[in-house]
């Protein structure tokens, strides 16, 4: 059975779900050495001959532009959970979902919520995707009025 974000070749959307990990890493990187998130992306430009791909470019832009209010609803919504307290990789996974959940209109909120999840589980503790997918799916539940 084809999962909801791959097609039964598993090809259109796996450029997107690399460019959801790569967005991952330099978000990840810039707030592990405590630069900003725009740098990450230009060093890593520079040194190295990956080609980023133009989402990964749009979700780190996108992330870094809508920190203030992502941050906000996360902390927010998060029941009994600090931003701070969070692993840093759960973090970022909410910041990037919740960004393609509210703010890219090209993501279906499912496939938003169900790839933070798949990166939890690839990238975090047992307990995280159940986590993301419960503050992800509130924040899916209530958008119109986040939005308003």
């Amino acid at each position: 059975m084809a999962s909801s974000q791959t097609s039964p070749t598993g090809k259109p959307n796996s450029s997107r779900s690399k460019a959801r990990r790569r967005a991952l890493d330099i978000l990840f990187e810039a707030e592990q050495r405590e630069v900003s998130a725009l740098s990450a992306l230009t060093a890593r430009r520079e040194k190295t001959d990956q080609v980023i791909n133009p989402y990964t470019v749009d979700l780190v832009e996108g992330v870094t532009t809508m920190a203030e209010e992502i941050d906000e609803f996360l902390q927010t919504y998060s029941q009994g959970w600090t931003l701070e307290r969070m692993p840093a990789v759960d973090r970022i996974i909410l910041r990037v979902g919740t960004w393609e959940l509210l703010y890219n209109d090209d993501v279906p909120d499912g496939v938003a919520v169900s790839e933070a999840v798949e990166l939890a589980k690839i990238l975090s503790t047992d307990e995280s995707p159940q986590f993301i997918n419960g503050l992800l799916g509130r924040l899916q539940q209530i958008k119109p009025t986040l939005l308003a």
